[in-house]
């Protein structure tokens, strides 16, 4: 029947509510595959969905779904579900005469507020959990309900999907060899799929059937709707259900159904059986959508509903496809609360039992010890990235540490996470970002080139490669074992091209006998000849190789698939070293380490190194750093780390001695200032710097009196603080002393003045505090303001507003302070300090985090007077600033920037990323201002009426956290995103910024 023509529109469906129910309302249409349904509002509020059937509906399949809520409503003590609303006559199943004479039927059901689940962003692992829970809650609320209907031949249930067989023709070659895959694999698995547990499900938890809490931060599933595709069958079908449609859009799928199925497990337990069906049943889902898609768009091509899940179903299917059956299985077994591999109790029973030594691998090496070679993330020993990377110093400390060590045998890494696997091939992007495969999976042993390498145990040859895709590993053979009751087996990696040549697959190797002996440095050129050595329960879809390191997210399943090669050597050197988890950490420091020592994020993060523009935690992680403008350079970049070490090596002792090193810093930082500042003082931080500046000040001036902005910040000694506005205003704080005076936030945004006269505003503000120091009796004795003011939120300053200050100061017999602490030293791009921008000239600067890269130095310059005035015979002297160490750093720091042309990266990569904040901002009003210079950004987050969104400015950090970008807020109210990171941030670090930031905008709580 055409569609157009038994379509019920919502005059007509507000007119049979009233005749049949009584009911007044205002109807909206819903969509629906069969039903034509409709929401009703009575007074603002929706409190009721209407059902009207197509033409000559089965009566029957109507009261199956009315008696089955019913049941629900009588079983379901913690469920919400919809309600059965009898007409006027009591009937729960209502009939109309419909304009073209057909019979329909009609039912009217409670609403369930919230939102669908497709309208929900994001749908995250605690959400997750909640739908598997509520439809776990769903299934045990139903066991013993039944009815004729629910044993009807239905398209829809999985038991049944093998006729979508007859529909291939539909699809191209590509699409058909997908569908033929998966329909055979549920084929051939019939006999035991059979007899899974049976029962009546709701069957089509999908995304516009699933009910979700209105709270926008912690959303909770609520409810089901729509039973129309209760059936009797599998229990797991219902499950598949579920994580087929909670699995689109999703880069990883298998991850993003993990929660669902522990949710589901939580409330109503799940069989290993079961879970073997799993991950052919979500396919066999996805089989039926795609093809029922296919046949609808013939039938009905005017039906957009039939259509909306088509494109999403078949990009999920061909990445399931991807997805290996036996590790999907594994990894519902991990979230359900068994182990991994159904064998792996068994196969550790076993292991322990035997007696395997060394030997029996290398008879040739003699060595009863071994030394655990730590190459974690976190190893000393592993050093510098330039030094892991490079073979040839890998080996050089290889056989060093050899020869400390003679009599023992070098090895470890089973369960080891190391920053060594660094090729994209190690690399995915995952439902939150950036993913590494970093934790070693098997024991390396670190022996000459051309060692013998023995079987322990007989086994059979099912790979022998060198081919070209794995030449730099070197040969790679694997064995297969027999033992009662299972099978495993073991691999060798870095053997010799010409092991594998004279390897047959399907050859036994004795017990004893040899397999290959040690590939060459040349020949598998990774960190030198060593064998890796490794178990594996199962080959999973393998044919010619198996991995070695798996991504931390997935390791409690990668440890159960291939179990600790030590429990056949009982070997307490070769257990890995236990780390310290993040908790313990926390209670450590909350315990003994000062009280106001605060966390970055609510979950903070465990960092363990540094490179470039990231910092790496303790799994591998890599996060992209745009918060850390003290690492100007980039995180542990290597000129820098060898300046000091070398220095190190030599001398570090105070400035009282001749050296070198102080004049050439001192000579790179002149080079870069006017003419006029060419005295400098070395320090250790922006604190001592600015401490400094205020002696200068009251050597110079013979006053007392500092004028800074509102919300300035300037270091963290008593002196610095008495001048921040930033910390005596702020929590703890007891406002201003009485010689600090303190000007409006120069904000032209959201501050005191915004017009075009806001410089010339913000200027007399400067001049009432002078006059107000002079009505005291006394005189300005400086100005300290950053040329960007950071914590204020990334301000600045208004245009021609720095000049009119100075003079305005320096007319009232006061110096000018430039703190560049936060913005120097190249980072805005256009100059290479920040007062630069204004074409102005201060009579000191401070200067500290970028100048030595994370190194405690900092520095003041200044003008000859100003020196010459606090040389009033009080020596200045500090232990540590100016020491050849960290000069060495210093002088790395800034000949790295001009050799790398950092300061011009700053300018075009912070251009572009301006552009495109400035372009996010059109899309997302919550953007109410971009602002800043070369890589010193800021975008502050604000309502239609200019109102600060601090909470979304948290959870947006928060987010971005998530995604592995590190950001931080900051700003008056806390609302301003700031982006400082380190100067080698690049274009694509900054379109990935962009990417996340835009995704995540999309989110609901960002929406206002």
């Amino acid at each position: 029947m055409d569609y157009t023509t038994i379509k019920i529109d919502t005059i007509q469906a507000e007119a049979i509510l009233l005749e049949l129910f009584d009911v007044k309302g205002t109807a909206k249409e819903l969509p629906g595959e069969v039903d034509f349904n409709f929401r009703i509002k009575i007074k603002d509020e929706y409190r009721y969905i209407l059902k009207i059937s197509r033409p000559e509906e089965d009566e029957d399949y109507l009261d199956f779904q009315q008696k089955l809520l019913q049941f629900v409503e009588q079983k379901g003590e913690h469920l919400i579900s919809p309600k059965v609303i009898k007409d006027k006559n009591g009937n729960s199943i209502s009939e109309i005469i419909d304009a073209n004479g057909n019979k329909r039927k009609v039912r009217l059901l409670t609403w369930v507020s919230g939102r669908v689940w497709s309208s929900v962003n994001p749908q995250l692992d605690d959400l997750r959990y909640s739908l598997g829970e509520q439809c776990g809650l769903l299934t045990q609320a139903l066991q013993g309900f039944n009815h004729k209907e629910a044993h009807r031949d239905f398209h829809w249930d999985i038991a049944q999907a093998l006729w979508t067989i007859e529909h291939l023709d539909l699809f191209s070659v590509e699409e058909k060899s997908i569908l033929q895959y998966f329909q055979q694999q549920f084929k051939n698995s019939q006999d035991t799929y059979l007899k899974l547990r049976k029962s009546v499900v709701h069957n089509d938890a999908n995304d516009n059937n699933v009910i979700v809490s209105e709270d926008l931060l912690f959303p909770k599933v609520k409810a089901a709707i729509d039973y129309g595709d209760a059936v009797y069958t599998q229990i797991i079908n219902d499950l598949a259900i579920t994580c087929a449609y909670a699995a689109m859009h999703h880069n990883n799928p298998l991850s993003a159904v993990l929660p669902i199925v522990k949710g589901y497990h939580s409330t109503f337990p799940l069989q290993e059986e079961e879970l073997k069906h799993l991950y052919v049943s979500i396919a066999m889902r996805l089989v039926i959508s795609v093809t029922k898609s296919a046949i609808n768009k013939q039938k009905e091509p005017d039906n957009t509903y039939l259509l909306i899940s088509e494109k999403p179903a078949w990009k999920l299917l061909k990445k399931w496809y991807t997805v290996d059956e036996n590790f999907a299985e594994y990894s519902f077994r991990i979230a359900c609360g068994y182990e991994a591999h159904p064998k792996q109790k068994a196969f550790e029973n076993w292991a322990k039992q035997q007696s395997v030594t060394l030997t029996d691998i290398f008879p040739l090496v003699r060595k009863k010890e071994v030394l655990n070679l730590d190459l974690s993330v976190e190893s000393l020993w592993l050093g510098h990235v330039s030094e892991f990377n490079d073979i040839d110093v890998f080996q050089f400390k290889i056989n060093q540490l050899q020869k400390e060590h003679p009599t023992k045998l070098i090895a470890g890494g089973y369960n080891e996470v190391r920053p060594l696997y660094t090729s994209s091939e190690f690399e995915r992007i995952g439902n939150s970002g950036r993913e590494n495969r970093t934790t070693h999976l098997g024991i390396d042993f670190w022996l000459p080139a051309k060692t013998p390498v023995h079987a322990f145990i007989e086994g059979e040859v099912v790979v022998a490669t060198n081919n070209d895709k794995y030449k730099e590993y070197g040969g790679l053979i694997i064995l297969k074992h027999q033992v009662t009751h299972f099978e495993f087996y073991s691999i060798y990696g870095h053997l010799s091209l010409a092991s594998v040549q004279d390897k047959t697959v399907g050859t036994t190797i004795k017990k004893g006998e040899q397999i290959g002996i040690l590939g060459t440095s040349e020949e598998n050129g990774h960190w030198g000849p060593h064998l890796h050595f490794q178990l594996t329960l199962s080959m999973l879809n393998y044919k010619d190789d198996f991995p070695g390191v798996a991504f931390p997210s997935e390791i409690e399943v990668w440890k159960s698939i291939c179990p600790n090669p030590n429990l056949f050597f009982k070997l307490e050197t070769l257990e890995s070293k236990r780390s310290i988890n993040n908790q313990e950490l926390i209670e450590y420091r909350k315990q003994y380490l000062g009280k106001s020592l605060s966390l970055q994020y609510e979950t903070p993060i465990k960092m363990v190194r540094g490179e470039g523009v990231y910092l790496v935690d303790q799994y591998g992680n890599k996060y992209i750093d745009t918060i850390n403008n003290v690492a100007h350079v980039g995180h542990e970049h290597q000129a820098v780390v060898k300046a000091g070490q070398q220095q190190m090596a030599l001398l570090n002792t105070n400035s009282r001695y001749l050296h070198e090193n102080i004049n050439q810093l001192a000579k790179e930082l002149i080079e870069t200032l006017p003419p006029e500042l060419n005295v400098l003082h070395f320090v250790n931080s922006g604190s001592e710097a600015n401490e400094l500046a205020m002696r200068m000040v009251k050597a110079h001036t013979k006053q007392c009196d500092i004028i800074a902005s509102e919300v300035g910040y300037h270091g963290n000694s008593n002196k610095c603080i008495d001048i921040s506005s930033y910390k005596f205003d702020g929590k703890g704080g007891s406002g201003a002393p009485e010689h600090t005076h303190i000007f409006p936030l120069p904000d032209t945004f959201r501050g005191k003045y915004t017009g075009e006269d806001a410089a010339q505003k913000y200027a007399e503000e400067v001049q009432k505090l002078i006059e107000g120091i002079r009505r005291k009796g006394r005189n300005v004795g400086a100005l300290i303001l950053e040329s960007i003011i950071s914590c204020g939120g990334q301000i600045e300053l208004p245009k021609g507003f720095l000049p009119k200050v100075y003079e305005l100061i320096r007319n009232a017999g006061g110096i000018c302070i430039s703190d560049e602490v936060q913005v120097g030293c190249g980072r805005v791009g256009k100059h290479f300090w920040g007062f630069q921008l204004y074409n102005v000239v201060p009579d000191i600067v401070t200067i500290g985090k970028p100048l030595g890269n994370g190194h405690p130095l900092a520095a003041v310059a200044c003008t000859q007077e100003v020196a010459n005035s606090f040389a009033n015979g009080m020596e200045y002297f500090n232990t540590f600033g100016g020491n050849p160490v960290s000069c060495a750093i210093g002088t790395a720091v800034l000949q790295t920037v001009k050799r790398e042309q950092l300061q011009e990266n700053a300018l075009e990569v912070g251009n572009y990323l301006k552009r495109e904040l400035e372009q996010l901002a059109k899309e997302f009003p919550i953007i109410g201002d971009v602002r800043g210079q070369g890589l010193f950004l800021g975008f502050e987050l604000v309502d239609v009426n200019k109102k600060p969104l601090t909470q979304q400015a948290v959870y947006l950090a928060d987010r971005m956290k998530a995604h592995k970008i590190l950001m931080s807020t900051d700003g008056k109210d806390n609302n301003v995103l700031k982006i400082k990171p380190p100067i080698v941030f690049a274009k694509n670090h900054a379109k990935e910024l962009i990417h996340y930031l835009t995704k995540i905008f999309k989110e609901d709580f960002m929406q206002v």
